[in-house]
């Protein structure tokens, strides 16, 4: 299987992530850029995690990566922002992301998020 992505700019949050995928059995890979996110989609990465709350990652370039087209299939994308961001989370969603979820909700999902992409195609749910 390969890896889940995660554009990750916040230390806290991309420990979460790598903890909780350990816990499912799921390899996740941090990467810093769209073009890394565009390529690891062209790889069939399962699901792309998204820091939307960040300014240094270029957070709306990689969600805009994920959109389908020539070589690129069609991968969920989870963003999340805190809930005082309401803008980022409507840019977001317009960028393309699949669900935008504010943090506390993110790491109530992430489990059930991560288990979805290490299910076989038969089985997997939309993140």
């Amino acid at each position: 299987m390969r890896p889940v992505i995660a554009l990750v700019e916040d230390l806290l949050f991309a420990s979460r992530i790598r903890e909780a995928a350990r816990a499912a059995g799921v390899d996740v890979r941090t990467v810093r850029g769209a073009e890394d996110v565009a390529a690891a989609v062209r790889d069939g990465a399962p699901l792309v995690l998204v820091d939307a709350d960040g300014d240094r990652l270029p957070w709306r370039d990689a969600i805009a990566a994920t959109r389908p087209g020539p070589g690129r299939p069609a991968v969920p994308v989870v963003a999340f922002v805190s809930h005082v961001h309401a803008d980022r989370a409507r840019a977001a969603q317009a960028a393309g992301a699949s669900r935008v979820l504010a943090r506390s909700a993110f790491v109530q999902e992430l489990p059930r998020l991560l288990a979805a992409a290490a299910a076989p195609p038969s089985e997997e749910s939309t993140p």
